[in-house]
C-alpha cells in the first residue's frame, strides 16, 4: 500500500506557523519541534514501564509535570530550538509524547498509524494541526500500524526501525519504508520484544556514527549489521534503559538533551566529549516516555543547508510554497 497524501483545503490561521516538515537524520540541526503540554497527562498501564510505576504506587502530578514540561521547553529554547505546541485534549492522556504521532521525512510530514485505541485519536488531532499550521501536504500511513518510537531517520540514506509486532507490525513498517527504498536509502530492520515499548527505549542515535544502545537486548544480528555501518554502540545497561536512559534527543550531533535519573549516561556521553543538558522528567518516565519521547522533530537542517524551511509565524502559506 502507498501512502497516502492529504489533498484537503487547509485553513490558514495569520499567526501559525508554516513548516512542510523535512529532516534527512537524527542528529542533523534541529531548528524546530513539536510539543504538546501535558494538560491531561496520566499513567495509561499500556506499557511495562507504566504498569510497573502503578504497582509501585505512582499517581500523576500534573503540576509538577507541567513544571518538567516547561524546563524541557526552556532547555530547547536555550539550545536555538523553535517549540510549536499541539493543543492537548482531553481525553488524550499520552499525547504529551508527541514523537509517536508522526515524523519529518526528507519529503515532509508523515501522520502515522498507532496501534492502540485510546492513542489512535491522536494522529486525526495531529493531522488537523497541520492543515492548519503548514503549508504542504501530510502524508499518512492507513495500513498496518506503526509508531514514532520506531522510526529512527538515522543519517542520509539510512533509515531505522523498530518491529516488535505490537506498537509497530511489519505493514506499518513496509509501508513507511517504501519512500524511502524507491529514493534508494537502506532500511534496517530491528525485531525486539513488546516488553521494551519502542525501538527508541534501547536504541537512539547521537550523530551520525555514535549511539546509545542497551546492546544486552537488541539481537546480535542487528548489532552486526549496525557495526557494520560504521555506528559505535555506546552501552546503555538494562536497568538504566528501563529509566529511559537511552531515550535522549540530538540537539545537533554535538549537544544532547537528556533525562536526569541516570547519570551514568550522562557521564559516559560527557567523556565521549558531548555537551549534555540533564532536565528532571520523573513524571513521564514514570509513564513511559522520555526526552525523545516528549519532542516530535518538524525540521532539522544538514551542513550546508539554508534555513528558510524553518518554521516562521505569519508568513502566507503561498508565499511559502514560492520561496
Amino acid at each position: 500500500m502507498k501512502i497516502e497524501f492529504d489533498t484537503h483545503p487547509r485553513g490558514l490561521a495569520a499567526e501559525a506557523p508554516r513548516t512542510s516538515g523535512c529532516a534527512r537524520g537524527e542528529s542533523q540541526a534541529l531548528t524546530d519541534v513539536l510539543l504538546c503540554r501535558p494538560a491531561y497527562l496520566e499513567a495509561v498501564p499500556c506499557c511495562s514501564v507504566t504498569r510497573e510505576s502503578l504497582r509501585n504506587g505512582f499517581s500523576t502530578d500534573r503540576t509538577a509535570a507541567a513544571a518538567q514540561h516547561e524546563r524541557l521547553r526552556e532547555v530547547l529554547g536555550a539550545c536555538g530550538v523553535a517549540c510549536h505546541d499541539l493543543p492537548p485534549e482531553r481525553g488524550m492522556p499520552d499525547l504529551a509524547f508527541t514523537r509517536d504521532v508522526a515524523v519529518a521525512t526528507p519529503w515532509g510530514l508523515v501522520a502515522l498509524n498507532h496501534a492502540l485505541g485510546h492513542r489512535s485519536v491522536e494522529v486525526d488531532h495531529f493531522v488537523n494541526w497541520a492543515r492548519t499550521c503548514t503549508g504542504a501536504p501530510v502524508a499518512r500511513i492507513r495500513g498496518g500500524r506503526i509508531e514514532g518510537g520506531d522510526v529512527c531517520v538515522a543519517r542520509p540514506g539510512l533509515l531505522i526501525l523498530g518491529v516488535s509486532g505490537t506498537r509497530t507490525d511489519d505493514a506499518g513498517a513496509e509501508e513507511f519504508a517504501a519512500r524511502f527504498v524507491a529514493e534508494g536509502w537502506e532500511v534496517l530492520t530491528c525485531r525486539f520484544d513488546e516488553h521494551f515499548l519502542h525501538l527508541d527505549t534501547i536504541f537512539c542515535m547521537l550523530d551520525e556514527r555514535h549511539a546509545l544502545a542497551c546492546v544486552d537486548v537488541l539481537d546480535d544480528g542487528f548489532l552486526d549489521a549496525v557495526a557494520r555501518r560504521g555506528i559505535e554502540l555506546l552501552p546503555v545497561s538494562y536497568k538504566d534503559s528501563r529509566r529511559l536512559g537511552c531515550n535522549v534527543l540530538s540537539v545537533d550531533g554535538r549537544r544532547i538533551v537528556a533525562g536526569a535519573a541516570t547519570p551514568q549516561v550522562t557521564a559516559m556521553l560527557r567523556r565521549q566529549g558531548y555537551e549534555v543538558f540533564e532536565v528532571d522528567l520523573d513524571e513521564f518516565s514514570a509513564c513511559g516516555g522520555g526526552v525523545h519521547c516528549l519532542t516530535m522533530p518538524l525540521v532539522r537542517r544538514g551542513r550546508g543547508e539554508s534555513n528558510n524551511a524553518r518554521l516562521s509565524a505569519g508568513e502566507p502559506a503561498a508565499d511559502r510554497r514560492a520561496a
